[in-house]
């Protein structure tokens, strides 16, 4: 029996869709992460870095900011941010008021490049996911992963 959450166990249907979901996201990441690196010579993490902080005011956030929103650990997004400062793609700058406090910001090259990476990337999300469903599939799709996503992390756990 499971210790936390829910007293019973996942039916062989459930198991079976669970195990479909891991194996879809699974196989898209890979395909757009080659495709962006093929094409791009960009991770598909550091295109994730770089959007998040072309949505953020000031094209600015805090690392730990930057770590929750593309779902690395503090110490892999250090890394990663790292490498893209190295290419110039971003730069870090101590937060305002805060001395221990650190601001990745996107430079005008982060940006370019992203621009420029986005059409590899957008023209995958049509072809490897959009076209894969009819709208109403495409629109069930999006009310269940809403549903998961707002799980709190009480239920959870």
């Amino acid at each position: 029996m499971p210790e936390t959450g829910s007293a019973r166990l996942p039916t062989r249907a459930e198991l079976g869709v669970w195990r479909s979901f891991l194996r879809a996201h699974a196989r898209l990441t890979r395909i757009m992460e080659a495709e962006l690196i093929a094409e791009q010579r960009l991770s598909l993490a550091a295109y994730d870095v770089l959007v998040q902080l072309s949505e953020a005011p000031q094209y600015r956030l805090r690392m730990t900011e930057l770590a929750d929103a593309v779902l690395l650990s503090r110490s892999g997004v250090t890394r990663l941010v790292d490498r893209l400062e190295r290419a110039g793609l971003v730069l870090r700058e101590r937060a305002d008021g805060d001395g221990r406090g650190v601001v990745a910001v996107l430079t005008s090259s982060g940006l370019e490049r992203l621009r420029t990476a986005s059409g590899t990337h957008l023209a995958g999300v049509v072809r490897h996911f959009a076209e894969v469903f009819t709208n109403s599939e495409l629109e069930a799709f999006g009310r269940a992963c809403e549903l998961l996503a707002s799980s709190s992390p009480e239920e959870v756990l």
